[in-house]
């Protein structure tokens, strides 16, 4: 029997990047996935490349800075599976257009950035805790960054909402401790993903010398896969963990190990 055999999991930004990678070893582990993204075509094609693993893989669209959909996204999987077990806050926004000063970012890219990133945990934390206190438990884990313990220059919103997310973090683990809900979070350094090339885009550079200069940063000499994280996430969402609350892990190729990760 795999691991999260019988075990049911949402995943908010699952369609691609860190979000796919976290879908896909849920799946593959047994659990039922339901993969909430408002990239409609990825995740439809997501549903098809997990049809074949161990567990079972639903996409639904959703917008998880929207209260409404965060609330769909829990009612659907109590109609479907009877409830959540595990809930993957990963969903994550660094628009090319806000890597600017502070003062320069406009309120509404702020907002968006913070609804999206942070906010979205409150939401998915409002609506999922009271299905699992009705079954005992949970784990709920959150994708922040390593730009939430360090910051570089040019992502103002994108930090407060990492920095912000932790934080967060710290107080749902004391919230809901009692009601054998644990909360925890993971710490990416640069991972190979869309948000990545996004990145590349805005600076109008061929993808593989900058993905040279970011595996510099990196003592371990690269970036990062999804599957790196979501070995992570797995560990920390199972009973192999279960005396883990309220903490952060990095996933970050040794970059704050190093200490000033903005510099070579």
């Amino acid at each position: 029997m795999a691991e999260f055999t019988n075990k049911n999991v949402i995943v908010t930004g699952g369609a691609k990047g860190i979000g796919r990678g976290l879908c896909l070893a849920f799946a593959r582990e047994g659990a039922r996935v339901l993969c909430a993204d408002v990239d409609e075509p990825a995740g439809l094609q997501l549903e098809k490349d997990a049809a074949d693993l161990a567990g079972l893989l639903r996409f639904q669209r959703a917008d998880a800075s929207q209260a409404a959909d965060c609330e769909a996204l829990v009612r659907r999987a109590s109609q479907l599976w009877g409830g959540v077990d595990v809930v993957c806050n990963n969903v994550g926004i660094q628009p090319p257009d806000s890597y600017i000063p502070a003062h320069e970012l406009r309120e509404d890219q702020w907002d968006r950035i913070l609804d999206v990133n942070l906010k979205s945990c409150f939401l998915m934390t409002k609506y999922c805790v009271p299905v699992m206190k009705q079954r005992g438990g949970g784990v709920i884990i959150n994708t922040a960054s390593v730009q939430g313990l360090q910051a570089a220059k040019g992502v103002a919103a994108y930090a407060a909402s990492k920095g912000g997310l932790l934080s967060l973090t710290r107080q749902l683990a004391l919230e809901y401790a009692a009601d054998h809900i644990r909360v925890l979070a993971v710490n990416p350094g640069t991972i190979d993903t869309p948000l990545v090339d996004e990145f590349v885009a805005a600076l109008g550079m061929d993808k593989a010398q900058v993905a040279e200069a970011l595996a510099k940063i990196h003592p371990l000499g690269r970036i990062g896969r999804a599957a790196d994280v979501a070995e992570v996430v797995l560990f920390l969402a199972s009973d192999k963990a279960s005396f883990m609350t309220g903490e952060n892990v990095c996933v970050d190729g040794g970059m704050m190990a190093k200490g000033a990760w903005a510099s070579s």
